[in-house]
This record gives structure tokens, sequence and C-alpha cells, in this order.
């Protein structure tokens, strides 16, 4: 373990980060909302303490190793985390805690989208920007972000990008280079982003919601401006069917979106195996969803059942997390049928949170070989992704993925029982925070705000679990990893 590489690094990416406090300071000075001491102090406070971590490594220079990117991952959005949290904590507009404060960092980080504040729509316009930027920087990771700029920092970046790269197989590169690699995620996130924001103006939104909104869209964040979150649109249908758009397009895998650019051709898209399981799935539960709508008469219209039903099986399929009607209010199986949805999540690859649609394609292949050497057991039946076998490696991988998130996933809800939940709200708090949805069910179904400060502890590590996607900060609490 290099303790000097990682100190340097990461002190670098503090100083960096600091830079986040200065888009909502211009807000504050347009808007005069009298919240720009908050963001100078946190401003000063972070950059401040990422250059005394900086200069007196800065001329240590080494090439960085697998270990030392994950350290350096899981310290970066721990400690960005606790650093984003200043503004929260400081500002006078709303009274949060130090745990209220850090809930709704590390929620907006991990694009998850829980929030502990009541009364948005009363926020100073600065601390509302805030929120969504914090989600559109998490939104590609910003150790991803952080690769991008590596040659102006000076360090190498493949082991950063390797430890923070969703999906199953993690030494795939879009380019030869990993810096150019991440710079085209980037540019195509960039371009997505202004193109959402642009079509939310254009569907009734004002500027300012636009901007906000596009940044939670494409990040898969589910924050917004209002309590209401997209219910506040109400009566703007277009306004809706823009955030679809935008929600499907960035669930995903941002490297289609890159070959489809570069090869000016949608085929890629058509012969992804796990883009047509992530239409297939989002397509079924979507018409599940609307037609039980219908068939209740949840709605006045039938058109309106069809919207809503579209929208919410997409936003919480997609862990996005934007609502137009409290979804835990609907009839029947609806509330559990979506909530289950965003166990899968988006694709590998993309902005979505989840399991990932390739990992959930891979264990029911993986079970359905299981029946068949049940009737065949001395058959070979290899797993095929498209037409290309998968090794039994990347299969037990997910497998090891799959049990440890069913592990922490029981102990993290056993926890929250323990502190006093019931058992709905309890199960529905750890999905939505381990699968970066968001909304719940139960005591959480608008607000986290009424839990006690131990479960909001709990839920951020779960976002975090679900973030990092479990093995990066897994590994880092098993022995092995720090021997020599």
């Amino acid at each position: 373990m290099q303790l000097l590489v990682i100190q340097r690094v990461v002190g670098r990416l503090l100083t960096v980060f600091s830079l986040a406090m200065v888009p909502p300071m211009v807000v504050s000075l347009i808007y005069s909302d009298g919240a720009l001491a908050p963001f100078i102090e946190a401003f000063l406070v972070t950059a401040i303490t990422g250059l005394i971590l900086w200069l007196p490594v800065r001329s240590h220079r080494r090439e960085m190793r697998l270990r030392d990117g994950f350290v350096i991952v899981v310290l970066f959005w721990t400690v960005l985390g606790s650093f984003g949290a200043l503004p929260f904590l400081l500002a006078d507009s709303h009274s949060l805690g130090f745990f209220d404060a850090l809930f709704e960092s590390i929620s907006g980080l991990t694009t998850t989208g829980a929030t502990v504040i009541e009364g948005i729509d009363r926020l100073p316009p600065s601390i509302q920007f805030y929120r969504q930027q914090l989600q559109w920087m998490g939104g590609m990771g910003i150790i991803v972000l952080a690769v991008a700029i590596m040659p102006m920092l000076g360090i190498g970046g493949m082991q950063l990008y390797r430890a923070e790269t969703p999906g199953p197989i993690k030494d795939s590169k879009l380019t030869p280079r990993i810096t150019e690699s991440a710079k085209a995620l980037w540019y195509i996130y960039l371009a997505l982003t202004v193109a959402c924001m642009l079509a939310y103006w254009a569907a009734g939104m004002d500027l300012f919601d636009a901007i906000a909104h596009s940044f939670s869209t494409v990040a898969i964040g589910g924050f917004s401006t209002h309590d209401e979150s997209m219910g506040y649109f109400f009566g703007k249908p277009m306004v809706e069917v823009v955030a679809i758009i935008f929600m499907l397009l960035s669930g995903v895998n941002f490297a289609l979106h890159f070959v489809a650019w570069r090869s000016r051709s949608i085929a890629g898209y058509l012969q992804d195996p796990e883009f047509r399981a992530y239409v297939f799935i989002l397509l079924l539960v979507t018409v599940l969803t609307t037609s039980y709508l219908a068939l209740t008469h949840s709605f006045p219209h039938v058109g309106h059942a069809v919207l809503h039903g579209v929208f919410q099986a997409v936003s919480i399929g997609t862990t996005t997390g934007f609502t137009t009607q409290d979804y835990s209010l609907w009839p029947g199986f609806l509330p559990v049928l979506l909530l289950f949805t965003s166990f899968i999540g988006g694709c590998a690859g993309s902005t979505g949170g989840g399991m990932k649609v390739i990992r959930f394609l891979l264990l029911l292949k993986q079970g359905l070989r299981e029946v068949m050497r049940v009737i065949h057991p001395n058959a070979v039946i290899p797993i095929k992704i498209g037409r290309k076998p998968v090794s039994n490696k990347v299969v037990d991988a997910v497998w090891g993925f799959f049990a440890a998130y069913v592990g922490l996933f029981i102990f993290f809800m056993l926890l929250l029982m323990a502190d006093g939940l019931d058992q709905v709200t309890a199960f529905s708090a750890v999905a939505a925070s381990i699968n970066n949805l968001g909304p719940g069910l139960g005591e959480v179904s608008t607000s986290y705000a009424s839990i006690s400060d131990f479960s909001k502890a709990v839920l951020a590590l779960a976002m975090l679990m679900g973030r990092l996607e479990i093995f990066t900060l897994l590994v880092l609490l098993t022995p092995a990893f720090w021997r020599k």
C-alpha cells in the first residue's frame, strides 16, 4: 500500500472538488437568495484541506497500483460525501443535523435521490441547484471524471477506472487509451444533459428547472427542485414524455452510445443482448402496470393511467426515482412489483443503479443451465451472451456478487428493524438505498426525515455499497487485501 500516493491523489482531487461550490455561488448571486456564505465557507474548508493533504507529497510520483485504486475510490466517495455535506450543514434556510446533511450529500452523489429535506420548494435556489449538481457529478462517477483529467494531475488512471467502472466485465475500453475512454464517456454524458435541458425547456419548464432536472434525469438521480417531484408539472404531459425518453437513454450502457455515435448507426443497440433484455423488462413491467391501473380504474381517464404507468415503470425500473404520484398508494401488487424491478436496474456502464441487467441475465441463464443439467447430467452446456460464451470465472463472480448483495440486504434490513422500523419500511428503505433508487414504501415513501440518525447512517452505507457495487468496498474489509 502506497500511502503517500493515496494522500497525493485524494488531496488533489479534493482540491478540484472544491470548485463544485462555485456554480451554486453564482446562482446565489443571480437570485440574491442569501445563501452565499455557506458555499464560500465550504469552498475554503474543502480547498484548504485538499491543499494540506497534497502539498507535502506533491513531488511524490509513483505508479499507482490496483490496491491503491480501490482505497482511493472508497476514500474519495466517503471523504467527498462528508465535504459535500458542508453547505447543507452550514445553511440557515433549513436546520439539518450532521447525519441529515451527510445523508443528503451521499444520496446526491450516489444518485440515490432519497431526501430528508421537507419543503424543497422553499429552499434558496442555490441550495436547490447544488442538490441537482451533486447528482450530475455522481452520475458517471467522479472517479471517471478524475481519470479524464489525470494527465493534468500527473498520475495514471487505469487502476481507478477498473475499480469504479460498473459491470461484471471491467477491462473493456472504448478507445486504446483509458483517458480518451473517460473523455468519450463525459462528452456523451454532457451532450445528453444539454439535449435533455433543451427538451425540458421546450416542453414547458422554466430555464432553471430545465437545467436542474436535466442534471438529475441524465444522472438517473431523481432529486427535484419541488416536493411533488415531476408531479409539480402536472398538466404538461410533454415534460413526462421527455423524462421517459432520457431516463431510458441514460439507463443504457454508455459504450453503446459511443459506438452508435462513432458508427452513425443504431445497429449496436439492436445487436446487444443486454440492451434487448433491458427494453423487454421495462416493456413488460410497463404493460403490467398500465393494464392494472386501467382495470382498477385508478385514474378517471385511460390516458392518465397509461402516462402515469409508463412514467413510474421507467422511473423506478431505471432507478431514477422521479414520481408523478405517491406510487406506494397504488392498488394491489404494483408498488412491490416496481420496487422489485429496481433490483435489476439499468445496464452495466450506465448511470443506473441496481444489480444491472447483464448480471440478471447471467443469473437467469445459469439457473436455466442448472435445470438442464438435472435432465442431462453429462451434458456440457455453455452460457452465452449473444453468440459469445461466457467464462465460468465471470459466472462465478456474478453469483458471488449476488450472494453478497442478498447477504448485505438482509443485514441492513435487520439493523433497521432492530432500530424500530416496520418490515415494509425497512425492506423498502434498504431496497431503495442499495439500488440507488430513492423513494421507498411505508414511512419512507416521500421522505426519510422521520427515521433515526442510526437508520440514516445505515442507509447511507447501503447507498455507498450500491454505488460502488459491493465488492469495491467489501474488499477493503478482507485481511488478504492488507497483506503485503
